[in-house]
């Protein structure tokens, strides 16, 4: 879909989706009698709730706690959640959301624009200390950036309840893909009145209120988490699946292990394995493009090791780092190597060209010495830096590989290993020097990789700070055709090399053949629920 069309096409789309969902059920399908699903973490949710959360999981578990204005089909196209329409004022600045009647909260609540109003504000206001707070100015919402920058108050944000079901927004910005950024787990509306009473305390399973499919019945943290269908959806009688299920394990391997014993429906194939599993398992190991990208960041701030300061010595790691044997021989699942930071299957992207993509690995590696030897660094008298990355088997192979190939260059690497949140609170405070990381689009338009890297950005661990960047950026919003101006950040990530792109990920999967409804055409990945069901053996 065009991206200059798009907010037109949502428009139509919309218009032409029924305001109640059809059962997802295929004719003819025999359900089981049992409909419960059970699927796989690899790590623990830092948090439930919809303005703090900032990982991939964490939004898996809270689009099925709540429900946004908007949500995806399989094929990742718009349909109705909480709004069933909307329309768009001439100057493509204002938008008016009509939302349904009959949604509620969990206690019998009706979900009101107002709650909208409260969540968005919610989201900006320094108090929250969000980390997604630039999610608002991404939106170009009125007032946003004031308003992150503790110089406007909240209520002045560019969104208002014009009555109980119409919502209506204001950005600064003509955006054509703003109606796909609504399905982002930092938009769902939350309950006022319940975060008052309750404080930080709101996300427990016996305090929360949400307006999802499902309620939530337990949360014992990095063990599992517990869902039942809500009797107070406004689609509850077409939700099938009633329990769902998610668990805690650390190990892929032994993930896999359990996968296979019958107490997982749904886990990621360990590197190396889906050859193996495709053969022996032909309906259930799957392979499909996602939209994530796999990087080493660099500290290149006031914190980072000093020799990071220099472009060529980053250049050299980038360089030295072979990412075919990573994905040919360590990965085996179908993922790409990457030269660049945005994922190759983004809508409407092209890749420039970047020399160094197009060069062997032996004239990469070549190149990476050289760059080390003008910097004064040699294996003779190494480079000493340390790599951390979260636990994951597979993240500790890459890593180990990764080390290995540095070596060569004159890089001494240290490894260190992290559970999840120690990792993320060691990036975010940049107490690192090469960090592993992964981000997955918030939705299928290459600005959500390349806003990143902005100087405003509330991701943008390794503290690349960049005028030029971010006055590309700045354009890209006002352009008709933004892709030039995209590609063209993306030559300044290469110029620069303040990540060191590794690749970009395909979702490698073990489904069990009883769950229907998963999506699989969608490079987001975003699956709800309310659209799953078990079938009969």
């Amino acid at each position: 879909m065009l991206k200059h069309s798009l907010a037109a096409s949502a428009v139509a789309l919309l218009a032409a989706s029924p305001a109640l969902a059809d059962n997802p059920v295929p004719e003819g399908v025999e359900l089981a009698e049992e409909q419960s699903y059970t699927f796989w973490l690899l790590d623990a949710i830092k948090s439930m709730d919809p303005q703090i959360n900032t990982d991939v999981e964490g939004s898996d578990i809270l689009r099925n706690l709540f429900e946004g204005l908007y949500n995806e089909d399989a094929q990742g196209a718009l349909v109705p959640g909480v709004a069933t329409d909307h329309t768009v004022s001439d100057d493509q600045k204002t938008y008016t959301f009509t939302l349904r009647e009959d949604a509620q909260w969990s206690n019998g609540d009706p979900v009101t624009a107002g709650d909208f109003v409260y969540a968005w504000q919610r989201l900006a206001d320094p108090a929250t200390a969000s980390e997604y707070a630039w999610y608002m100015e991404l939106m170009q919402i009125e007032n946003a950036a004031e308003i992150i920058a503790g110089d406007v108050e909240p209520s002045e944000l560019g969104v208002r309840a014009v009555d109980d079901h119409t919502l209506e927004v204001t950005i600064t910005t003509p955006l054509p893909y703003f109606p796909q950024m609504v399905v982002h787990a930092s938009t769902f509306p939350v309950h006022q009145a319940t975060i008052e009473e309750h404080g930080d305390n709101w996300t427990r399973p016996e305090n929360m209120v949400g307006n999802g499919a499902y309620v939530l019945d337990e949360h014992i943290l990095g063990e599992r988490v517990e869902m039942s269908k809500s009797g107070t959806y406004w689609d509850a009688e077409n939700v099938v699946m009633e329990n769902l299920t998610a668990l805690t394990i650390n190990d892929v391997n032994q993930a896999l292990t359990r996968y296979l014993a019958g107490e997982l429906d749904r886990v990621d194939i360990p590197a190396g394995q889906f050859p193996r599993l495709k053969e022996e398992y032909p309906d259930q190991a799957t392979s499909t493009p996602y939209s994530c990208s796999y990087i080493y960041m660099m500290n290149v701030g006031d914190k980072g090791p000093e020799a990071l300061n220099d472009v060529n010595v980053r250049k050299a790691l980038a360089y030295a780092i072979d990412r075919d044997i990573i994905v040919d021989r360590i990965l085996q699942g179908g993922q790409e190597p990457s030269y660049n930071w945005t994922h190759w299957a983004t809508a409407g992207f092209e890749r420039p060209d970047l020399d160094w993509a197009d060069w062997s690995q032996e004239e990469r590696l070549e190149k990476a010495k050289e760059l080390m030897a003008e910097a004064g660094y040699s294996p003779d008298d190494p480079l000493e830096l340390s790599l951390q990355y979260n636990t994951s088997e597979d993240h500790k192979k890459i890593a180990i590989a990764a080390s290995q190939m540095l070596k060569a260059i004159g890089v001494n690497i240290t490894l260190s290993n992290y559970e999840w949140k120690v990792h993320t609170d060691r990036m975010q405070s940049q107490d690192f020097d090469l960090a592993r990381y992964a981000w997955c689009g918030d939705y299928n338009e290459a600005s959500t990789y390349l806003d990143l890297f902005t100087s405003y950005s509330g991701h943008n661990n390794g503290e690349f700070f960049n005028d030029e960047y971010d006055a590309v950026m700045a354009e890209s919003k006002t352009a008709e055709d933004p892709l030039p101006m995209y590609q063209e950040a993306e030559r300044i990530l290469a110029a620069e090399m303040p990540i060191i792109p590794i690749y970009h990920y395909a979702n490698v999967d073990m489904l069990s053949p009883e769950i229907g409804g998963i999506p699989t055409e969608n490079v987001m990945q975003t699956w709800y629920g309310k659209d799953l069901y078990r079938m009969a053996e």
